[in-house]
């Protein structure tokens, strides 16, 4: 855990370094660092929508205000701002179209995303193909807004602080939200397998 806190801490540094080269004016550092955030942005943006070219012209709509507002900006932390951005960008768009959101599956979203998921820990550590079809369905189960904050928990790494932030509610929602899911995961998968799964997410 402490490695993986590492990681992010170091991983803000390094966003954080783009994004002062970015409001200074460098375009190449702006393009570095929507370039390094992308697939993260596309994967959490389809827990809300399955409409790729939806994504896609949200993505490039909040990179596109950020470079032009960058001057009154402040940031503290690089991709807290960006999934709130999206997060906002993507309701925003909702609300006024009404349309339905739809859910997609999570073999859909590990697709979509280069950086380990938790079905790819799980092919990597069991043979079974029925073990890995019943987890997947355990995480397709879940309610939006259970695979929201797992999401951001578990692969972006979030703390709950952070995350009740990001989505606008309160730090003991975003722990009760969290509680539902890991319940909601143990219920339909066996002992083992969902303390695999619970030490996968948290590696």
């Amino acid at each position: 855990m402490l490695d993986h806190r590492q990681r992010i801490i170091e991983e803000n540094d390094y966003l954080l370094e783009l994004w002062q080269r970015s409001k200074a004016g460098d375009k190449a550092a702006f393009c570095q660092l929507a370039e390094s955030q992308y697939r993260a942005l596309f994967s959490y943006a389809a827990n809300f929508t399955e409409d790729r070219e939806f994504i896609k012209d949200s993505i490039q709509e909040i990179f596109i205000t950020i470079w032009e507002k960058r001057q009154s900006l402040t940031i503290q932390y690089v991709a807290i701002y960006l999934f709130k951005s999206l997060r906002n960008q993507l309701l925003q768009e909702f609300r006024r179209n009404k349309n339905a959101v739809s859910t997609p599956s999570f073999q859909e979203i590990s697709q979509l995303s280069d950086w380990e998921t938790i079905e790819t820990v799980i092919e990597k550590n069991e043979a079974d193909s029925e073990n890995q079809r019943k987890v997947r369905q355990a995480i397709e189960s879940l309610p939006k807004r259970q695979q929201e904050v797992v999401f951001l928990k578990f692969y972006k790494g979030l703390e709950n602080e952070q995350i009740a932030e990001l989505m606008e509610i309160n730090r003991q929602s975003v722990a009760n939200l969290l509680y539902k899911a890991l319940t909601s995961l143990k219920s339909q998968i066996s002992f083992f397998k969902y303390w695999l799964l619970v030490m996968c997410l948290l590696q």
